[in-house]
Order: C-alpha cells, then structure tokens, then sequence
C-alpha cells in the first residue's frame, strides 16, 4: 500500500479527536480538519479548515486529495459517517478509520445499549462492502475499551472522585478491565497509517492498561500520599436504577449501565485483549501501569 500522509478527521475538536489530532501532527503527518458550515468549534491553530455540508456531493470535494480520513465524531454525527464513507471512496482515499473508540463489534453489550451498536454498525458494514468491491479502498476500526485517563476524572461513578480524595469500591473493587489512554488513542491512530497492510480491513485492538478498580485505589492514595475515605458498593443497584431510568425515560441511566458493565464481578466482560494478544505493540501503544495512570488523572485535575 502506498505511504499514507495526507489525512483529513471529523470530529477534531471532540473528546478523542483532540489527541488523536495533536499525534497525528506530533507524527508528521499533513492533517485537514473537515467539520459542519456552522461549527463553533475552536480547531488549533496552523492547520487547514474545510467547513463542508454533510452530503456526498460536497464531501467529495473535501476529500480530494487525501490518503486517509479519521471519522472521530461524537454521536450526533454517527448518521452522516456513510456519507463520508462513499465520498472517501470515490475520491481514492486509501484508508478510512471508522468511528468505534469503544469495546468492539463482539462485545457482550445489554440490551439497552444495542440501537446504538446498530447505527455504528451500518458505517463499518457499509466501508466493508466498498472495500470488497474495490481493493484500493481500505478501513480499519479502533476497539480501545475504557478511556481511562479521560474517564477516571469525569466519572466519579467509575467510583473515584479525585477532589474529594473518595472512593466506591463495587464488589471488592477485584473486577480487571482493560483501557487506552488519550495519548494511546492517539498513538493508535499514528500506528494503524503507519501500519497500513497490517491493520487493513479489520478492527484492531488497543490497549493502555489492564487492572481493576483496588489497584486503582492503591495508586490514587500513593499518588495524593492520603488515604481516601471508601464506600463498599455492588453493581446490581446500578444494573436496577439503571434500568428504571431507562425504562422512564429519565437521563443517567447510560453511565450507570456503563459502570455496571465495567465492574460486573467474574464477567471479564470489559477486557479488549490481553497483552499479548492486543495490537499495542503493532501500533505502538506504551503498556501502562495504575501510579501511570493516576499520575495524568491527579495533573489534568489540577491543570483545569
């Protein structure tokens, strides 16, 4: 496949979009942000801006030119990713990094949770189909698990709320999971363009860190050299008020049923991949340990 270089992202001011940009840039790649006419956003500066309609026609225009496209979109643009799809294609775009960021196309997910792996599954079914049919089109989905760094500060339902040095821990707290950090989604992004032939027409399976919520703990009373005031709780109070919520129609109940699945006791159900059997080391994803990841936690609580 030839050398990838010029890449163009959807959804560069979002939550992964932001380090997945600054990496890409870090890498030396020529990076063009594609967003809405009417975004507000605030893109970095020193980079070229194509503020386009979402529709194939103009799209096509926007994509001219490019060897990769990175739809990193939150879930409101998720219904415009065929469009960007079939606009790649025709204009020759070599590799399309679909919008997963997530667990994966096998994940054992609730039923609740199953109309929107639906809406995600109809882009990556449809660039599977346009690269069937055309060898020089390629994509490739990113499974990351848990973004743990991001995640840890803005959830303190994942049960660590790091201003007031507390913890719930749920069901002993022995659950592992894996996760990528901000800086591993990034290097993922890097290591599939620069992986190209290995990463081609598949998902690939990132991963940061595996490890549960005590070794957590453990990490976030060495990080503040505190100990932290700690509450016992179960998941099985999550799975029902979740569900309630769910059923009335009342916000909050995706997060609940989120942790649930995280921490759901003997599962393993939010492991990615082993170590061993991940792509972090194709993609060059850095192994990280709990004291890493409370480190970047504790400093971007800080900085904010």
């Amino acid at each position: 496949m030839p050398t990838i270089r010029k890449v163009a992202i959807f959804g560069v001011a979002g939550n992964f979009g932001t380090p997945i940009t600054a990496a890409l840039v870090k890498a030396g790649f020529e990076v063009t942000i594609v967003t809405r006419v009417e975004s507000a956003s605030i893109f970095p500066p020193g980079l070229p801006v194509i503020r386009t309609e979402y529709t194939v026609e103009k799209l096509t225009t926007a994509l001219a030119g490019q060897d990769a496209v990175v739809c990193a979109v939150g879930p409101a643009g998720i219904s415009a990713q065929v469009a960007m799809i079939d606009a790649a294609e025709a204009v020759g775009v070599k590799r399309f990094i679909v919008d997963d960021f997530g667990w994966g196309p096998d994940f054992r997910t609730l039923p609740e949770f199953q109309p929107i792996g639906v809406q995600r599954r109809v882009a990556w079914g449809h660039a599977k189909e346009l690269a069937d049919a055309n060898p020089q089109f390629t994509w490739t989905g990113v499974s990351i698990g848990n973004p743990i760094d991001w995640a840890l500060k803005r959830f303190p339902l994942m049960g660590f709320d790091v201003k007031q040095r507390s913890a719930i821990i749920y069901d002993g707290g022995i659950e592992d999971f894996t996760g990528t950090t901000l800086d591993g989604i990034g290097q993922a992004i890097v290591g599939v363009l620069n992986h190209a032939n290995e990463t081609k027409n598949r998902f690939v399976k990132a991963r940061s860190i595996q490890t549960c919520q005590s070794q957590l703990l453990d990490a976030f009373q060495r990080g503040t050299g505190q100990a932290w005031k700690v509450d016992q709780s179960s998941v099985k109070d999550l799975l029902e008020s979740g569900r309630k919520k769910h059923q009335a129609g009342i916000s909050g109940w995706v997060l609940e049923l989120m942790v649930y699945q995280l921490y759901t006791p003997g599962e393993a159900r939010c492991i990615v991949a082993s170590k061993e059997d991940s792509d972090a080391e194709l993609l060059g994803i850095k192994e990280e340990t709990p004291d890493d990841i409370v480190k970047k936690v504790l400093k971007s609580v800080t900085n904010r």
